[in-house]
């Protein structure tokens, strides 16, 4: 069912993307630089490309720079994740160690067996 819904949400996101790119083919051109600033510096780079190209690449770089900037933020959260897990798990080790040094043979007979195993 799950899966189902799925391909239906991408198939309609499919229609959607593919209907705007139709409707966005005109030609736009980019300029690294504006007009004043690419004459005093005799930098002149301009490329044309179809207005869906530059919505989408927009939207990609924009989703890019929020996970990188959430990721960078949540740093110190998974920092402190993994140092409590380290912690975790030594302390675990250190219980199975107290418990095995604790935890005796109860009977004289086991204790003969267990001594004996050694």
């Amino acid at each position: 069912m799950i899966r189902i819904l799925r391909l239906a949400f991408l198939a309609a996101l499919a229609v959607v993307l593919i209907v705007i790119a139709l409707a966005n083919r005109q030609l736009v051109t980019l300029n690294l630089l504006p007009q004043e600033a690419s004459d005093f510096l005799g930098l002149n780079f301009s490329i044309q490309l179809p207005l869906f190209l530059v919505i989408f690449a927009g939207v990609l770089l924009g989703l890019l720079i929020g996970f990188v900037w959430e990721w960078l933020r949540e740093y110190r959260i998974r920092s402190t994740a993994v140092k409590a897990t380290r912690k975790a798990n030594h302390l675990e080790k250190e219980v199975v160690k107290l418990r095995e040094k604790h935890q005796g043979p109860q009977d004289d007979v086991l204790a003969l067996v267990d001594g004996s195993s050694r």
